[in-house]
């Protein structure tokens, strides 16, 4: 884990200002939501978080990608793949409850900002409108992942079934 040094910066604040959660934010505001924020070098196969943990931090995909994955014994199962732009870990990190899955990079050089549940905190206190653009965000991309995982399983179900299935429950 590394602090946001002057010279990267400036460009994460570039980068920042073209993402969602940044629309509304002043450059200044920018410039204070990395002051909130570490940055974390991943290589591929890196673990960034696992089955288990208390997601005391939520991660926004700078560079490369995230995989999301259920193991299962000997076996993993990927769910989905997060990259540039995509903010991670918002379930356990609102909920405070065990991650239910594991955050695996999935590329050399994976670049991902990391928000502290402390420093959230402070944020929430000291800019509470940043803090709302961060809630906005993880609810549009659990929203994505939601919509993503669904598609897929009923990809997957009129593949397995055919077209005739029903959903369980419906007549």
């Amino acid at each position: 884990m590394v602090m946001i040094q002057l010279a990267q910066q400036a460009e994460l604040a570039q980068f920042m200002s073209h993402q969602y959660l940044c629309e509304s934010l002043t450059v200044a505001e920018v410039n204070t939501l990395l002051q909130y924020l570490s940055v974390l070098h991943l290589d591929d196969g890196d673990i960034v978080s696992d089955v288990g943990d208390i997601g005391d931090e939520l991660y926004f995909v700078v560079k490369g990608e995230i995989a999301l994955i259920i193991p299962d014994g000997p076996n993993e199962y990927e769910i989905v793949r997060s990259g540039v732009g995509e903010m991670l870990g918002m379930m356990s990190f609102f909920d405070k409850h065990a991650r239910s899955v594991r955050l695996v990079a999935k590329a050399a050089d994976t670049q991902v900002l990391k928000l502290s549940r402390a420093m959230y905190k402070r944020m929430k206190v000291e800019h509470p409108y940043i803090a709302i653009n961060i809630v906005e965000q993880a609810i549009l991309s659990l929203d994505k992942l939601f919509r993503s995982v669904s598609r897929d399983y009923a990809q997957f179900s009129h593949y397995l079934y055919g077209g005739g299935a029903k959903i369980q429950g419906q007549r």
